[in-house]
């Protein structure tokens, strides 16, 4: 009988939950005995002007390119390098000043030692993340950061595991850092994901809205013949009185309904809700749209901090941009 045979469900979770246990252990454990090497690189990160080289082969390749891209997300120029690929002309990627984050494990592995030796000779800062301080990496390197000798939590100790856990974690404390030296904010991050539902998330009403000519406006003389009108043509579902810049109100359908009995000797001024529910420009998008789902409206209006009218903001225009509340 095989041991896939005599473990039961609750034992295949129990040991599921304590490889998570003990990487969460091995990540608190170098937090907690951790010095100012990591402030120190990620000065060092953000004060080059080239673009970060992220380095690495086999796992350790994989959880640097992971790291490229996370570098990538909150602006700063990254490239991820494989440690083989740089010895036959990838070397090329290294900038005059790039600072180069090189992760291995065990800090002797051969394929690095072209990156390293071009670095020398180029004078590119190098970053070390390993395990230990006393390897060839770490000596070799301007800053290192050491993780300690971790145990892999496969059962035979030693699929990578912990040690990439680690890897991944140091990387994300690195770009944290970074960030906030770059002073990143939301609005950058909209920059650099324009696609996919983060950059959805990250919409401006400005983004969306309706302006000029798509606007459903009238004043508030006009007759309810001309403002339904008006409504129909612009197909918003609402229509915006105005006087001058300024909103007098806005005519929805449930407005049209209430005033029926004398809706056709009506003006547009008569029947219009006053101090409607507005936003401003810079407002989310997804902010905006919990307000409707909120207020069970269709429409909103955006408004200038004056108070003068900026545009028309539709449920729908959210939901076509991918925004959910």
């Amino acid at each position: 009988m095989s041991r896939a045979d005599t473990m039961t469900d609750t034992d295949l979770t129990e040991v599921c939950r304590r490889a998570l246990i003990d990487e969460a252990a091995a990540i608190t454990g170098f937090a907690s005995a951790s010095g100012d090497d990591m402030a120190r690189a990620a000065r060092l990160i953000h004060g080059s002007t080239g673009p970060l080289i992220v380095a690495g082969i086999g796992k350790s390749g994989h959880i640097a390119g992971k790291i490229a891209s996370t570098f990538r997300s909150i602006g700063k120029s990254a490239i991820f390098l494989h440690a083989a690929e740089a010895s036959h002309g990838d070397l090329g990627l290294v900038a005059r000043d790039s600072v180069v984050l090189i992760l291995s494990n065990s800090g002797e592995t051969t394929e690095l030692s072209d990156l390293m030796h071009y670095c020398r000779v180029h004078e590119n800062p190098v970053i070390a993340l390993t395990s230990s301080t006393d390897t060839t990496l770490a000596r070799t390197a301007d800053i290192t950061i050491a993780y300690g000798r971790v145990t892999e939590v496969c059962p035979n100790g030693l699929a990578p595991t912990t040690s990439t856990t680690l890897s991944l974690a140091i990387g994300d404390a690195l770009s944290v850092g970074v960030t906030h030296l770059l002073g990143t904010a939301a609005e950058d991050f909209r920059r650099y994901h324009p696609g996919g539902k983060l950059g959805a998330m990250l919409l401006s009403v400005r983004d969306l809205m309706h302006t000029g000519d798509a606007l459903p406006i009238v004043a508030p003389e006009a007759e309810m013949s001309e403002t339904v009108v008006v409504m129909s043509e612009k197909s918003l579902g609402v229509a915006i009185v105005t006087d001058g810049p300024k909103v007098a109100g806005i005519i929805t359908d449930g407005d049209m309904r209430r005033h029926a009995k004398d809706l056709w000797t009506s003006r547009a001024g008569d029947i219009a809700t006053p101090d409607p529910i507005s936003v401003l420009p810079e407002t989310r998008a997804v902010d905006a749209l919990q307000l409707m789902t909120d207020r069970k409206i269709t429409a909103c209006l955006v408004c200038n901090e004056d108070k003068s009218l900026a545009g028309l903001l539709h449920l729908h225009d959210c939901l076509r941009a991918g925004i959910v509340a």
